[in-house]
């Protein structure tokens, strides 16, 4: 028996294997022949579909889509915080209208990122359609009959053997139908074909990529997401437009039936952190407890959100975003009534929980005089102080070891009456005088929980209440596709993978009487790519099958060996 193997692969011809060598690829045949259409407008219309249905231009159109979306990560964009664009904007004032005018403040939405993706749609869907029939043709018809000559295959092997042509072939259909070869004999030969879910794997990855931008698009025109921060006791959260601090949508979300009915309330924030050793400071418990509903009559239950363990409802996930500390005051007028108590959300400016913001009092106060004022306090807030003398004003430590509130006081209007929206997190002194101490300085001091800040003349107190709560940002967010890009993400992985490892080939074995009634056994084997299991396979397979049709006796006669004894 002998076993041979071609040493180029890709040079032998389609006339030399005939009908054996022909469709291995199901790649449509007007992507075989690139020559330019002739044929004036409908020619060039042909051309352009070619050139656009190709892989090398699906692919060439992945990579822009994938280059679009670099800008949209690095540039601030209008549909997720128009704040920070606007302070891009700002900050940039050479290159911002370039920008502008280039749409990269809202590229997701641009009319060259649409371009793309469309092209991309359009280019996959008519390279995938002709791949699709042509493979289910293959797929219902059988291996073309054997080539005349096996030699110019990349691997053959020939022997001769004492069996009958029909027990080889028999032989040879049994062991290939055993190694999941599709097999059939044609004339004197078995023809067998394996590797069919490479083309399959290679249809399902792009068929996936299509699902991918479906749910893309789809996420992207029903999405909604918003913003909600909650004090621990205070009022609850329910999932309609008005409830949300910030809130952004897709272009066809309706907020009437696209948000689910439920509602929730913060109990209460649980955080503990690391005290010792190079990750001090880092939270160990980070958890908020909350109490919700579904719908307008369901029941309460209670659960805990914490980082990566959102509650879900319906589709929609709740988020635990941040966490920050409400430090209580009460503020008094200069008859000693109480006219503000309020646990007021300061906002952290770094990993220590060091918070600022402003304490408002809008309504209800009078100066000593009987007229109505509004008052205004920045704050400044430390869960963990150094100690005077001991540094700057920032925090230590995350928990609240030693909680100190720093406030500045003025009065005046806090332009909240003009109708122009403001930070509630910043206060406007445009408008406003400030309170001063004895020295003519803006009026300022240090309290620890339970002490008092008296406002000069008798203009009443502020008190920093032994109260101290603690609040958490929530994300809630529905984006619809979620499911179906995953399923397609996963799907393009399992597709590629196959399409990379899984190697078509096709066998023959023909059995025929030689000239002297001895009967011939050849087989050839032909892969899609070089691929040295084309011969590693093939010999494998001719071994098995040499042991039911064994070499015949080689009928010339033996020569003595020199010097042997006459």
């Amino acid at each position: 028996m002998s076993t041979t193997e071609s040493g180029k692969t890709g040079e032998v011809s389609g006339d030399e294997l005939g009908a054996a060598g022909s469709h291995l690829s199901t790649a449509p045949q007007e992507d075989r022949d690139p020559t330019l259409p002739r044929l004036g407008v409908i020619g060039w219309v042909r051309w352009f579909w070619r050139q656009l249905t190709s892989m090398r231009v699906a692919l060439i159109l992945l990579f822009l889509l994938s280059l679009g979306a670099i800008p949209g990560s690095l540039i601030p964009q209008s549909g997720v915080d128009e704040m920070k664009v606007q302070t891009f904007k700002d900050a940039h004032t050479t290159v911002a209208p370039v920008y502008d005018k280039l749409g990269l403040f809202h590229v997701y939405s641009s009319v060259w990122f649409s371009a793309i993706y469309i092209l991309l749609f359009i280019s996959l869907i008519g390279c995938i359609v002709p791949r699709t029939w042509q493979f289910v043709g293959q797929l219902r018809g059988r291996a073309p009959s054997a080539p005349k000559r096996f030699t110019h295959l990349p691997a053959s092997a020939t022997w001769r053997t004492d069996a009958e042509p029909e027990q080889v072939r028999a032989a040879a259909l049994e062991i290939l139908r055993k190694r999941r070869f599709r097999a059939h004999i044609a004339g004197d030969a078995v023809a067998s074909e394996k590797g069919y879910l490479r083309e399959a794997g290679n249809l399902i990855f792009h068929i996936a990529l299509i699902v991918m931008l479906i749910a893309f698009a789809w996420g992207q025109l029903f999405k909604s997401e918003g913003g909600k921060l909650m004090v621990e006791g205070d009022g609850g959260f329910s999932n309609a437009l008005p409830m949300y601090d910030d809130f952004k949508s897709g272009n066809l979300f309706s907020s009437d039936t696209d948000l689910t009915p439920f509602s929730f309330q913060l109990d209460k924030f649980d955080g503990t952190y690391e005290r010792n050793g190079p990750n001090k400071g880092s939270p160990r418990v980070y958890r908020a407890n909350v109490t919700y509903s579904v719908g307008a009559t369901g029941k309460e239950q209670k659960t805990a959100i914490q980082v990566n363990d959102p509650l879900e409802i319906d589709g929609t996930k709740v988020y635990l975003n941040g966490h920050g500390y409400a430090p209580t005051v009460t503020v008094r007028d200069g008859r000693g009534k109480i006219v503000s108590r309020q646990a007021v959300p300061l906002l952290p400016i770094d990993s220590n929980v060091t918070s600022t913001g402003a304490i408002k009092v809008m309504d209800g106060y009078r100066d000593k005089n009987g007229k109505r004022e509004q008052l205004g306090f920045n704050a400044f807030f430390v869960p963990t102080f150094a100690g005077s003398g001991k540094g700057n004003m920032f925090s230590q430590f995350p928990a609240l070891d030693y909680p100190v509130l720093a406030l500045s006081a003025y009065h005046g209007s806090l332009g909240v009456d003009s109708g122009i929206p403001q930070n509630v997190y910043q206060l406007d002194t445009s408008k406003m005088k400030k309170f001063t101490d004895s020295k003519g300085e803006l009026l300022k001091t240090r309290l620890r929980p339970g002490e008092t800040m008296k406002l000069p003349n008798g203009a009443g107190s502020i008190t920093f209440d032994k109260d101290i709560k603690q609040w958490a940002s929530f994300q809630i967010t529905h984006q619809p596709g979620d499911g179906w890009a995953l399923a397609g993400a996963l799907a393009a992985i399992a597709g590629l993978a196959g399409s990379l490892f899984i190697q078509r080939r096709r066998v023959w074995v023909r059995a025929t009487l030689g000239a002297d009634g001895v009967t011939v056994v050849e087989m050839g084997g032909l892969g899609r790519s070089e691929s040295s299991k084309v011969a590693e396979e093939l010999g494998d397979l001719a071994a098995h099958l040499h042991e039911q049709a064994p070499s015949a006796a080689d009928p010339r006669p033996a020569v003595p060996a020199e010097g042997a004894e006459k």
